[in-house]
């Protein structure tokens, strides 16, 4: 088994040693060994990558007794396992299709259940990768309604993952809580800049020398989960509007695979509203 131990817990001395003791002891190979000191949070984060001969579930009962003394925060994964990614979308088709083919190409691990919109724009574009795609409409401004439809498809499918690739609809609290840190949006600026409608055109009347987007999980508070990637891309005068936008749809895209792979290869801790990402 391809295994991922994260961790995070009072940063005092010994925990590495201990930890790659556990991991000898078990037969393991490390491949991959991060780890970050926060003075400010007083805590120790750790990622360690290992093949081993055993299961999660050994794993996880054995390291147990560790996790207590060190009042350690902790998840064990198998990188073997393909989690299944809800993936939910508007009108605008960007970041969908560069997923689809992504995971087509197998660039991202793991499989998509199903894309889930409140329009039927793009259908044949998930169709014809062969995966189901449900439109949940707004029913006459029954936002509740199509809401509930919503969480049940979520609930009857139960994804390990959620991703808003350009979901143009606020979902509600008690929707958001049951993926937290299991649902990942991305947002067309540096949070919160140019927030709300028209952010290119915000952004070309402010002359903005670059643009940039978001990758964050979501929270119950719009647009203020911890953030997991970001990129920019200079720009100038001559960009107008619609070349801004036309740019920008490339960056959200690529923002968005990145912080989904970083995620699926379990390469995220967060701390706060912070996060650590071992890449």
């Amino acid at each position: 088994m391809r295994a991922v131990l994260l961790l995070q817990c009072p940063d005092r001395p010994g925990i590495v040693a201990t930890v790659g003791a556990f991991v000898a002891d078990a037969g393991g190979n490390i491949l991959e060994a991060d780890q970050h000191s926060d003075p400010a949070a007083g805590l120790f984060l750790q990622r360690i990558e290992f093949d081993v001969e055993t299961t999660r579930a050994e794993l996880a009962q054995s390291f147990a007794p560790i996790a207590e003394r060190y009042a350690m925060h902790w998840n064990v994964h198998d990188l073997g396992e393909r989690p299944r990614v809800a993936l939910l979308v508007s009108r605008q088709g960007h970041c969908l299709g560069d997923l689809l083919v992504r995971f087509h190409l197998g660039e991202i691990p793991g499989e998509v259940a199903f894309v889930a919109s409140n329009h039927e724009s793009n259908r044949d574009l998930v169709e014809r990768f062969g995966l189901p795609f449900h439109v949940l409409r707004v029913p006459s401004g029954d936002r509740d309604a199509q809401e509930r439809a919503m969480g049940a498809l979520l609930d009857e499918h139960r994804p390990d993952v959620v991703v808003l690739a350009r979901y143009m609809l606020v979902l509600p609290a008690w929707l958001v809580e049951p993926w937290q840190e299991r649902m990942i949006n991305i947002h067309h600026s540096f949070l919160p800049s140019f927030a709300g409608a028209r952010p290119y055109s915000q952004a070309h009347e402010r002359g903005v020398k670059v643009i940039g987007a978001t990758a964050h999980y979501v929270t119950a508070d719009l647009d203020e989960g911890p953030i997991i990637a970001q990129q920019v891309m200079p720009v100038s005068h001559r960009d107008d509007p619609a070349r801004l936008e036309r740019r920008g749809r490339d960056l959200e895209a690529v923002v968005l695979a990145e912080a989904l792979r970083l995620h699926l290869e379990h390469r995220v801790i967060v701390y706060g509203r912070r996060t650590a990402v071992f890449d």
